[in-house]
């Protein structure tokens, strides 16, 4: 977890030292893909919970069928996905533009 932290904050200061409009599109493209991701991440894993539900409920073969199986096995990537994975984009987004605000003058000299 070092080199993302490092990258989240390392990655803002060097496209604001060589020019701030790299910076600003920096922030743009990081805020853009983020909320999509973040959005797709929240869907999917969600997706996947309802999947095994519906299985469990005695669709294509109900408890114990291969469908269910693969269906744990969605679910438990999905869990993760939608519960941890999809706020911590927020976190990033968030990290980017502090760092860009507080290192602004820096960049503007």
């Amino acid at each position: 977890m070092i080199v993302p932290s490092f990258l989240a904050v390392a990655c803002p200061i060097l496209a604001g030292l060589i020019n701030v409009k790299l910076l600003g599109g920096l922030l743009a493209g990081s805020m853009l893909t983020g909320v999509l991701l973040a959005i797709t991440m929240s869907i999917a894993g969600s997706a996947w919970d309802n999947a095994k539900k519906y299985i469990e409920m005695g669709n294509h073969g109900g408890e114990g069928s291969n469908a269910h199986k693969a269906a744990i096995v969605g679910d438990t990537v999905g869990d993760p996905l939608k519960d941890a994975c999809a706020p911590s984009m927020n976190i990033l987004i968030k990290l980017m533009a502090i760092v860009a605000v507080v290192f602004l003058p820096l960049f503007l000299r």
